[in-house]
């Protein structure tokens, strides 16, 4: 690892398995167990030597956790200029120059920069709040571009994972359950099928609070898997197993 200069306010935090270390300023945002969990759930199409692409990458954390799984290169699409800046010097800092690369961006105005049909994964772990008469947004313009669908809704994703993606090239989303039907008409209205779904829970008997997908570009209709729920607690508050071995384990890769 290459030893960082940090700004003012900021920090680094690492994912011992996967032997990454990401920089965040928590005053502007941090990524938390939805972006680990995102990075760990999707798979490695063919060889991985294909390009892969996250969309709203924040501070690099979905894309940085997922680099060790392939050999191919990475593009993190990030619009916020403070989380991109430190998304690249994390790329430095994890001696990823050659293979990740950062594009400041809105990810509706990608193509002038990544051919349309040309990647072969995409990850997204995107705003979960869509606005309303009644969304109270955060004050802080970071959190609210990274919370609330401000400049881009899940039609909007879905079209823009199209694009990019080759034919059965695959996308990978972390959500909110309660958006599933949103998710669902979007993705199948932009031929998106959904094959994966995994649901994770705070705790063994609350409700889910996150959901995992995999979905196909161009893929048949149905064949939908359900697979097996994650826990992300014990009652003590502590990591389950599952969730300890994802985070300090041996390298998924």
């Amino acid at each position: 690892m290459i030893q960082p200069i940090l700004k003012e306010g900021e920090r680094i935090d690492g994912l011992p398995s996967q032997k990454i270390n990401i920089i965040q300023n928590p005053d502007m945002f941090s990524y938390s167990l939805d972006a680990v969990l995102l990075a760990h759930f999707a798979d490695v199409k063919g060889k991985g030597t294909g390009l892969t692409v996250d969309l709203g990458a924040g501070t690099g954390a979905v894309g940085l956790f997922y680099a060790p799984k392939v050999t191919g290169k990475l593009a993190l699409v990030e619009i916020q200029p403070e989380l991109a800046d430190m998304a690249k010097r994390s790329i430095a800092m994890n001696e990823l120059t050659q293979r990740v690369s950062v594009i400041e961006s809105d990810m509706k105005a990608i193509f002038e920069d990544i051919q349309p049909g040309s990647v072969e994964t995409v990850l997204s772990n995107p705003p979960y709040f869509p606005l309303n008469e009644t969304t109270k947004t955060n004050h802080d313009k970071h959190y609210q571009l990274a919370r609330h669908e401000l400049t881009i809704d899940l039609p909007g994703l879905a079209q823009v994972v199209n694009k990019l993606l080759k034919n059965n090239g695959k996308f990978y989303m972390v959500h909110r359950p309660d958006r599933l039907a949103d998710i669902f008409a979007a993705f199948a209205s932009r031929k998106l099928m959904i094959k994966r779904i995994q649901f994770v829970y705070g705790k063994a008997n609350r409700e889910a609070n996150m959901v995992l997908i995999e979905a196909i570009k161009s893929g048949r209709p149905g064949g939908v898997r359900i697979m097996p729920p994650i826990i992300a607690y014990t009652s003590e508050n502590n990591y389950t197993k599952a969730v300890s071995d994802i985070l300090y384990g041996t390298s998924w890769s």
